[in-house]
């Protein structure tokens, strides 16, 4: 018959096996009755268990060394609304699948930002990927074959909250734009992005080929579309009217194609809170 603490391991209870001696010369010091050993065992497997699920999820997670949000210079960028980033460190955007992008010129902290974030959804118990947009795009266009891209795509909209760091750094082509919206279509409306940008949203056909930028009259965008005519846009407007047949339809539809998938324009773009700022600009939304 196996050791003791070789079955224990088997059945899970890791914990039990590797501490079994110090387990009993415990209970038998402290007179324990057979439940309260129990009952100890339970709690030191629970707890062992959350500690190794935790450490599972930051190295899947991906997000590599960062400063803590403790050590942010908040003085550093010109402006910051403090509130608003401290609003995303609590996470309440992953209830509703909302998406959260962060705007800033280089060296500002926006990266820094944006892994504290996903270091807070870690420790909350939330599955992580955090990747920048060049790795995400290099490893889809990499796929030899239809269901090998099918499953990477997969695996980027299956993870609870996904960070894409570093958006518009490089110019992208026609196919990794089409791979990048597909990553974000397939996530819509069912879990949360957080984007970092050095870009503002006017400047993004700048990297997306064939993007027309929106109306000048429109001042928030959002790379999530979302319909939603019942509600006034970002910058206070009024809300867009739907036609009430369907030729005013299909004419509403038309009037949309000229935007680009990434570049919707307020029509389509409900955030819930919007910072511009000469510094940091935080918009979370849908």
């Amino acid at each position: 018959m196996a050791p003791l603490s070789e079955q224990l391991a088997t059945l899970g209870l890791r914990y039990t096996a590797t501490h079994l001696d110090d387990l009993v010369a415990l209970a038998t010091k402290r007179r324990w009755s057979p439940t309260q050993l129990l009952e100890h065992l339970v709690e030191r497997e629970q707890q062992e268990r959350t500690r190794r699920s935790l450490e599972r999820r930051l190295v899947r997670a991906r997000i590599g060394r960062f400063t803590p949000m403790s050590d942010f210079d908040w003085a550093w960028p010109t402006r910051i609304d403090r509130p608003a980033v401290e609003a995303a460190l609590r996470l309440g955007f992953l209830a509703d699948a909302r998406n959260v992008v962060l705007v800033a010129s280089q060296g500002l902290g926006k990266t820094m930002i944006a892994q504290n974030i996903a270091h807070a959804a870690v420790l909350a118990g939330t599955h992580v990927l955090f990747t920048t947009a060049a790795q995400l795009l290099l490893d889809l266009g990499s796929q030899e074959s239809t269901r090998a891209l099918g499953r990477r795509l997969n695996h980027y909209a299956t993870r609870a909250l996904l960070v894409i760091d570093e958006i518009g750094y490089l110019s992208f082509d026609a196919r990794a734009a089409d791979l990048l919206f597909q990553v974000v279509s397939r996530r819509y409306e069912k879990r949360s992005v957080v984007l970092t940008t050095n870009l503002a949203f006017s400047d993004w056909p700048t990297i997306f080929p064939n993007a027309a930028a929106p109306s000048p009259s429109s001042t928030a965008s959002s790379i999530m579309p979302r319909s939603s005519p019942s509600k006034a846009s970002a910058t206070g407007g009024a809300s867009p009217k739907r036609s009430g047949n369907r030729r005013g339809r299909q004419r509403d539809e038309r009037s949309r194609s000229k935007f680009p998938p990434f570049l919707m324009s307020r029509d389509t773009c409900r955030p819930v809170r919007e910072c511009r700022r000469s510094g940091i600009r935080l918009v979370a939304g849908r």
